[in-house]
């Protein structure tokens, strides 16, 4: 009962702290102006958020629009040549979206006469599938807690399998689960756009990465690595991953994980492959599949350390 209520008030008081306000802190925005212009456009921005944006100079409309697309920045003042305008993209989110409408009035006066507002620009909208911009989230949601949940069973119903036997049920469970989540979200409901095998592998490694670090801990620990595995995978790791917000709406202790732990970097991985040209794809993978050959590795050491102490234990006279 008391890991039970541990692990509510945990998620409670993680996803409060982190929702309950959501502000954004330093929302990078690219600007392709003069310098008069970038720094009239950078004082209107403080007033308007103070720490909410952080303005970075490009040398052109291009490369300030490539920003965006690859999700370096957020929105984008294009205002080097030709009709200024606002862009933005509208796959980060209801949050980012809400955000950037209020820049079209603060264009610089040499951008444009004070009364007008500029145009603003979804050069990325969402997926007609996907209206509210949480469909990653909650397909990633349900296989770190499916992850979760195998590797507690694991032990639970099987705490006699071979060190082989893990590894290969490990593997199918999350070939299968990401085959299974790529074929609901993308291909039943259309709601992330995008290769149907690249988001297939990135939920399987996700999955993989979690059910691994899973077995793992209560392999160290044992019914509490239960309760630590569902603090930091189920609740610290979805409450920072970026899928209800961007990481520059969470607080600053939480924003970290976001680059670190399963389900941050497989969200923005599969926004990657959906949306962003890639962004955060090969990161991903390859901290993904760190977690999960880490972890691995460490039963195996564990593994091999028991079978030698229980010889030496049998060698005993």
């Amino acid at each position: 009962m008391i890991s039970v209520l541990t692990i509510g008030l945990v998620f409670v008081s993680v996803f409060l702290a982190a929702f309950h306000t959501p502000q954004a802190h330093r929302l990078p925005v690219a600007v392709a102006a003069s310098d008069k212009g970038a720094a009239q456009f950078d004082v209107r921005l403080q007033r308007v958020s103070p720490d909410g944006f952080q303005v970075d100079r490009y040398p052109d409309n291009a490369s300030a629009r490539w920003a965006v697309e690859h999700r370096q920045a957020y929105a984008a003042l294009l205002a080097d040549g030709g009709e200024p305008k606002i862009v933005y993209a509208g796959a980060n989110g209801p949050a980012v979206s809400a955000l950037v409408a209020p820049l079209a009035s603060l264009c610089t006066p040499g951008c444009r006469p004070a009364e007008e507002k500029l145009p603003v620009i979804d050069i990325l909208p969402l997926s007609s599938g996907d209206s509210r911009g949480l469909s990653v989230f909650y397909a990633s949601f349900g296989l770190v807690l499916a992850g979760f949940l195998f590797g507690q069973m694991t032990y639970q119903v099987a705490p006699r399998l071979s060190f082989g036997q893990r590894v290969s049920s490990l593997a199918l469970f999350a070939v299968v689960g990401g085959l299974a989540t790529a074929l609901i979200a993308s291909t039943a409901f259309g709601a992330i756009p995008g290769p149907f095998l690249g988001i297939a592998g990135l939920v399987a490694l996700m999955a993989g990465a979690v059910a691994a670090a899973t077995i793992l801990l209560i392999r160290i620990f044992g019914p509490v690595g239960v309760l630590l595995s569902s603090i930091f995978m189920i609740v610290m790791g979805n409450a920072s991953s970026g899928g209800v917000l961007p990481p520059e709406f969470l607080p600053g202790w939480l924003k970290p994980l976001a680059s670190v732990m399963p389900p941050g970097v497989g969200v923005r991985a599969l926004d990657g492959i959906a949306y962003f040209h890639h962004d955060g794809l090969v990161s991903g993978v390859v901290v993904l599949s760190a977690w999960i050959a880490l972890c691995i590795a460490a039963l195996f050491f564990l593994d091999r350390l028991a079978a030698s102490a229980a010889i030496l234990h049998a060698a005993r006279p």
